[in-house]
C-alpha cells in the first residue's frame, strides 16, 4: 500500500437501512457510537442511508422514502455535523453499484452460501418443507457484496456494527483480499467495531430489538408513548420484595445501555433487593427520557423541513463522490476497463510470495465462539474449524496444524473439517506454504 494511504486519517463508516422508524436499538448500537466517533481527532467519518439495502426487504416506496427522512433527521438530532463528515444517501453514489459488480466477479458463491441472512432464509424454507430458495431474491443472496462495496469504496478502517453484522465485515475483508491479490493493493481491509454492552439491544419481548419482530421502542416517540411502551416490556412474575435476576432481563439490559456504571450498579443492587417491576420500569423511563428529550425537539423540527435535509444529503453526496469517482476510475483501470492505448497500472504486477501465501483467519461469530479458517492464495476456503470457547484454544489448534501439517487432521477431525471439494493434499500443500510464510 502506498505511503499516502498509510498517512491517511482513520476512516469510520456506518449506515442504517431505510426500512422503518429509528428505534432505541439503532441509537445505542449505531447512531450514538458513530456520532461520538465523528468527533474524534484524526478520524474521517462516513454516514449513509442504506436505501439500496432497503429494496431487498421492502417493496413499499413510500415507506422507504419516509424512513430515509426519519433516519437522516435522527442522526442530525443526535448531533451529527454534516460539515464535519460525509453524510449521504447510498443511491446518490452510482459508483457503489458499479463496484458491487466488480466485487461480485471475485466473490465465491460458496462464501455467499454461508451468509447468515441467506442461511436463515434457507433454513426457514427447509423447516416449512419448501424449496430451499423459495422467495429468496438475488438481492438477498448478494447483500454481503453490496455491503462490501459500501465499505471498500471509501477505504474504511473501522465499521461500527452489531454483533450480528460481524460476519459481513469478515466477508468484506475476504473479498478485498481476493481483489487485492488479483489486481494489486487497492482496498483497505476493514475491521468491525462492536460496543460489547450494547451490541444487541433487546426489544419489548426480550428478543433482539428489530423492526422485523415488531418489538421496537421508536427513538423519538412522544414522552407518554415512551412511558407506555416501557411499561409493556416483558418481565417475569416475581413480586415486589423478591430478588430478581439481571441476567436475561431485557429491562436491565436496556437500562445498562443508557446508564453510567454507578447507575447500573445501583439498579443491579435494587434487583437483588427485590425492586418491583413497576418501579424498575419507571427508572428506565426516566433514564431514557433524560437522554432523548433534548434531541426530540430538534428531531421534530427537522422532520417538518424535508427539503433542508435533502439539500444536506445532496451536498454530502457531492463530497462523497469527490472520493468515489476517482477511486472507481482506479479500480476500473486495474481490472482492464481502460482506454485501449492505456498501460497497465504498476499495482497490478505480481506480489511477493508472502503476500500470496495461504493464511489462517481467526474470527468471532455471533454465537460468541471463536473460529478460524484456512484460505489459499486465491482466497478459496480450504479448512473450517468448529467453534472454540476462547481465542487461545483456536490459536493453539492453528499452531498445531502449522507445525504438524496434514498429519494432525486425523486427531483434529472433530475440530476442523475440509471445505467441499478440497482434498487432504490441497490442505497439506497450503499448510506447508503457510508455515513457510509465517517463518519469513
Amino acid at each position: 500500500m502506498s505511503s499516502s494511504n498509510l498517512a491517511a486519517p482513520q476512516r469510520f463508516l456506518t449506515g442504517i437501512t431505510t426500512t422503518g422508524t429509528p428505534h432505541l436499538g439503532n441509537f445505542v448500537g449505531s447512531i450514538r457510537p458513530s456520532v461520538a466517533a465523528s468527533r474524534l481527532s484524526g478520524v474521517q467519518s462516513f454516514y449513509f442511508l442504506a436505501d439500496y439495502h432497503a429494496l431487498i426487504k421492502c417493496g413499499e416506496p413510500e415507506r422507504i422514502q419516509r424512513s430515509t427522512l426519519e433516519i437522516a433527521a435522527s442522526w442530525l438530532a443526535a448531533g451529527l455535523d454534516p460539515e464535519r463528515v460525509m453524510f449521504y444517501r447510498q443511491s446518490d453514489i452510482p459508483e457503489i453499484t458499479e463496484l458491487t459488480w466488480l466485487l461480485t466477479c471475485v466473490t465465491g458463491k460458496g462464501a455467499l452460501n454461508r451468509a447468515h441472512a441467506y442461511k436463515a432464509a434457507v433454513d426457514k424454507n427447509d423447516a416449512a418443507g419448501n424449496d430451499p430458495d423459495a422467495d429468496v431474491t438475488a438481492g438477498l443472496f448478494m447483500y454481503p457484496v453490496l455491503m462490501a462495496a459500501d465499505i471498500l469504496m471509501f477505504k474504511s478502517h473501522k465499521v461500527p456494527v452489531g454483533r450480528d453484522q460481524i460476519q459481513h465485515i469478515e466477508m468484506a475483508r475476504d473479498i478485498a483480499q481476493r481483489f487485492n491479490h488479483l489486481y494489486g493493493e487497492h482496498f483497505v481491509l476493514p475491521e468491525a467495531v462492536v460496543e460489547e454492552s450494547v451490541a444487541l439491544l433487546p426489544g419489548l419481548d426480550g428478543r433482539k430489538m428489530s423492526k422485523s419482530y415488531d418489538n421496537t421502542i421508536p427513538l423519538f416517540t412522544p414522552r407518554e408513548q415512551l412511558r407506555k411502551l416501557i411499561a409493556g416490556i416483558v418481565t417475569d412474575s416475581r413480586a415486589p420484595g423478591e430478588p430478581k435476576d439481571t441476567e436475561g432481563s431485557a429491562l436491565f439490559q436496556i437500562y445498562q445501555a443508557f446508564a453510567s456504571e454507578p447507575e447500573t450498579a445501583a439498579l443491579r443492587q435494587a434487583y437483588a433487593d427485590g425492586i418491583g417491576w413497576g418501579d424498575a420500569k419507571q427508572m428506565l423511563f426516566e433514564r431514557i427520557d433524560q437522554e432523548v428529550a433534548p434531541m426530540r425537539e430538534r428531531y421534530q423540527e427537522l422532520i417538518s423541513h424535508p427539503q433542508a435535509i435533502e439539500q444536506l444529503l445532496q451536498a454530502g453526496a457531492a463530497k462523497a463522490r469527490e472520493v468515489a469517482t476517482p477511486f472507481m476510475g482506479e479500480v476500473r483501470r486495474a481490472v482492464g476497463l481502460r482506454a485501449l492505448n492505456a498501460q497497465a497500472a504498476p499495482a497490478a504486477k505480481a506480489k511477493s510470495h508472502k503476500a500470496a501465501a495461504p493464511a489462517f483467519k481467526q474470527y468471532r461469530e455471533k454465537d460468541g465462539l471463536f473460529y478460524f479458517k484456512l484460505m489459499d492464495a486465491q482466497a478459496r476456503l480450504l479448512l473450517q474449524s468448529q467453534g472454540f470457547e476462547s481465542p487461545r484454544e483456536a490459536a493453539l489448534t492453528m499452531s498445531r496444524l502449522q507445525k504438524e501439517g496434514v498429519a494432525a487432521l486425523a486427531e483434529l477431525k472433530d475440530q476442523v473439517q475440509l471445505a467441499p471439494g478440497i482434498s487432504e493434499d490441497d490442505v497439506a500443500a497450503a499448510l506447508m506454504d503457510s508455515a513457510a510464510a509465517a517463518a519469513l
